[in-house]
């Protein structure tokens, strides 16, 4: 382990702990204007966390220490994600020590400590939030195994930074099986971030909220710590979706300057992305709780039929 890649990989830290609420605000701002209304400033996510951070947190009577120990659990999990995405740089001592499908199973790892704490209070709201956030996970994560399947025949390897090197350096070319793909991790990361059309992460509608669900028992820090974990995994599920897809502009090289060069070509792509989501997000409307499997079965099959696409094209 090198002394720069434990600099880069402290850098990629500190940049999702820095660039995850912000891109929260962007999205939101972005689709307060596409629908017309007025819009919160982009730094709005930082003054909510700043108020919530100051308050003094109110536990139910009756709440157990795995109440208290999950949003540090959950910040955690997806703190950890996020450093083994790269980021800025491919020289990071995390991602040899876990690879695509232990990010995986940290989501998961997160998603069981929610839905534990949720139904820990004893609250009607919180098993429901608790059984909709289990039966999304129950359909997204097979669909994003598949989709990391599908890269990883491309490059023969399931790490993300090894996938990020060698597409980097492929020759331009479309594949068939990548843009497959690429539409299922979208659906996928739209469910798995609470997004519209599966969840609106702006109700707290009974019949229609998810993540809201969840959280409703939590207040001041606790509440703080899983608003800025649910802005980590908008951030590293966006991450992976560039260094599947658009894997140009990480850092290579271990000079700190190479890294700050690769800052704001990181920023560009994640506000470029930003808009999309918030496209997205306008152009749909929230379907029925009913119809998710629908949506995230159509994700798994996308991303299966990527798979066979490869097989078939023989691709490897």
């Amino acid at each position: 382990m090198s002394i720069m890649g434990i600099v880069s990989q402290i850098l990629a830290l500190i940049t999702a702990l820095l660039l995850a609420p912000l891109l929260t605000g962007w999205i939101n701002q972005w689709r307060h204007w596409l629908q017309n209304k007025s819009a919160p400033g982009v730094l709005q996510p930082y003054r909510m966390l700043h108020k919530l951070f100051k308050k003094d947190s109110l536990v139910a009577e009756h709440a157990s220490p795995l109440f208290r120990m999950a949003p540090y659990v959950i910040f955690g999990c997806m703190l950890l994600a996020s450093a083994i995405v790269p980021t800025l740089s491919t020289d990071l001592p995390l991602s040899p020590a876990a690879d695509a499908i232990a990010l995986v199973g940290l989501f998961a790892l997160a998603r069981v400590f929610i839905s534990l704490a949720a139904m820990d209070v004893g609250t009607a709201f919180g098993t429901l939030g608790a059984r909709r956030e289990m039966l999304v996970g129950f359909l997204a994560e097979p669909a994003l195994l598949m989709v990391l399947f599908c890269a990883s025949m491309i490059t023969r390897s399931t790490s993300l930074t090894t996938i990020v090197e060698t597409l980097a350096h492929r020759e331009l070319a479309i594949y068939p099986s990548l843009l497959l793909s690429g539409v299922a991790f979208t659906m996928v990361s739209l469910a798995e971030n609470a997004r519209v059309p599966v969840d609106n992460p702006d109700t707290h509608l009974e019949l229609t909220m998810i993540h809201e669900a969840l959280i409703l028992e939590y207040s001041a820090r606790h509440l703080a710590l899983l608003e800025w974990a649910a802005s980590l995994k908008l951030f590293a599920y966006s991450c992976i979706g560039l260094a599947l897809f658009f894997p140009w502009g990480v850092a290579e090289a271990n000079t700190p300057v190479v890294m700050l060069l690769a800052l704001p070509v990181l920023i560009l792509k994640l506000a470029l992305g930003g808009v999309a989501l918030a496209l997205i997000e306008t152009f749909s409307a929230k379907m029925r709780i009913f119809r998710v499997p629908e949506f995230l079965g159509t994700a798994f099959l996308l991303a299966v039929i990527g798979l066979l696409v490869n097989v078939l094209l023989g691709v490897g």
